[in-house]
């Protein structure tokens, strides 16, 4: 009577057990599926970092998805030559070298009738010809302000001998420095570590951002992406709004939302490297007066750093990283910190991850309280929790400040 009793009870636990155990897997996988929404303003680099995260965790583009792209940087190379050279029409600037007024009225009637019609070996070399001239970086330098140009403009005027020749095939580079207007929600699954990773792009420009709601849901992390080097540009939907100041604004909108009371925020101050070389030609004080830090690269990143903290009314955590979206390596390195990030938030509480890190100072009230070089900016604004530090997510060292020397 005793084993006819106990063989039920066994393969009752048994099978109890199985499902405690497809339970825990479950739970498991579920606990290492991200969803990442890619916030930010149009321009701000939320494709480029697709792209990076297609090249370094998907093997890259094959060969039909880089002749997909040829069209799209033909379009990029003409509209960019006709943007100044309609602008030296408007304002009235002469050209260093007379002829090039010739190849400027070429250019501006010039038109690519079709997506897939090839850009002309004449006019790609008329573009070559005339984006030399001597005049034109007193145009950027003077009237930056007042018209749209792309960011990755005169790397396709270096390149377009090349991209204007017969059987012409995009490289990755050229992908990463190509710009397409984002118009819908686009999904990117991919595998980092041990983590399988929805990261979600979705369009910045005003019109598309009411698209955002649909994506709200079950969020895991928002990475919002800010061009630190668009302080002097104006928008591309509104050519009196200034770029920086829009993203500053939607910046507010996002982190204060009663969506996001419990969700982490990554903030990209992308495209250093032409801020870089922006700030000592163009000074962050002409479209910001109450920056009195001159043409030190430092201060400026570190004002627009206080700009975006300032905003935080919510007090959320939030982890700025200086980024360089169309650098792989750079994109490499702030992979290998969101994916220890990431996977130390499911494995413990969010307050041992902080500890884990370097203590820093409290992010001061005015930008006149930044700290010195070699000293990091703290971006937490909740007194009870350390964050990492500027410096140690910037990957500084030696004191240098954010950018090295």
């Amino acid at each position: 009577m005793g084993n006819c009793t106990s063989q039920p009870n066994q393969d009752e636990k048994a099978c109890s057990d199985l499902i405690d155990k497809q339970l825990e897997d479950d739970g498991k996988r579920f606990k290492k599926e991200c969803k990442i929404l890619l916030l930010g303003s149009g321009e701000s680099g939320k494709s480029t970092i697709v792209k990076q995260m297609k090249i370094i965790h998907q093997g890259g583009f094959t060969t039909e998805e880089r002749d997909s792209y040829r069209g799209t940087i033909y379009k990029n190379v003409l509209d960019s030559a006709q943007a100044i050279a309609l602008m030296m029409r408007k304002i009235g600037i002469q050209y260093a070298n007379e002829s090039n007024q010739a190849l400027a009225d070429r250019i501006i009637d010039y038109r690519l009738e079709r997506p897939d019609e090839l850009l002309s070996p004449d006019i790609a070399n008329a573009i070559h010809l005339f984006c030399q001239d001597g005049a034109i970086p007193q145009l950027l330098d003077e009237h930056s302000s007042e018209f749209y140009l792309m960011d990755s403009a005169f790397y396709f005027f270096t390149e377009v001998l090349r991209i204007g020749a017969p059987g012409y095939r995009p490289t990755e580079t050229d992908i990463l420095r190509a710009r397409a207007t984002t118009t819908a929600i686009t999904e990117t699954r991919f595998t980092m570590g041990q983590l399988q990773i929805h990261m979600f792009d979705v369009g910045g420009q005003r019109s598309e951002r009411r698209k955002w709601i649909h994506c709200f849901e079950s969020v895991t992390s928002i990475i919002f992406c800010t061009a630190i080097s668009e302080y002097d540009q104006v928008l591309l939907e509104d050519k009196k709004q200034n770029r920086m100041a829009e993203s500053l604004v939607l910046f507010e909108s996002v982190i204060n939302s009663r969506w996001f009371l419990r969700t982490s925020i990554v903030l990209f101050l992308n495209k250093s490297d032409v801020f870089k070389k922006k700030i000592p030609k163009i000074p962050l004080e002409r479209y910001f007066p109450e920056f009195p830090g001159g043409k030190d690269i430092n201060k400026a990143a570190k004002y627009i750093l206080w700009r975006f903290m300032k905003a935080n009314r919510a007090r959320l955590s939030v982890y700025p990283h200086l980024t360089q979206a169309t650098d792989t390596a750079n994109t490499q390195g702030y992979c290998n910190w969101l994916s220890r990030y990431l996977d130390f938030g499911f494995c413990r509480t969010l307050r041992e991850f902080l500890n884990s890190s370097m203590h820093t100072p409290r992010m001061p009230t005015s930008p006149m309280g930044w700290p010195t070089e070699g000293h990091a900016a703290h971006v937490d604004n909740e007194p009870s929790r350390r964050a990492l530090s500027w410096k140690f997510l910037m990957g500084g060292s030696n004191g240098s400040g954010i950018f090295e020397a």
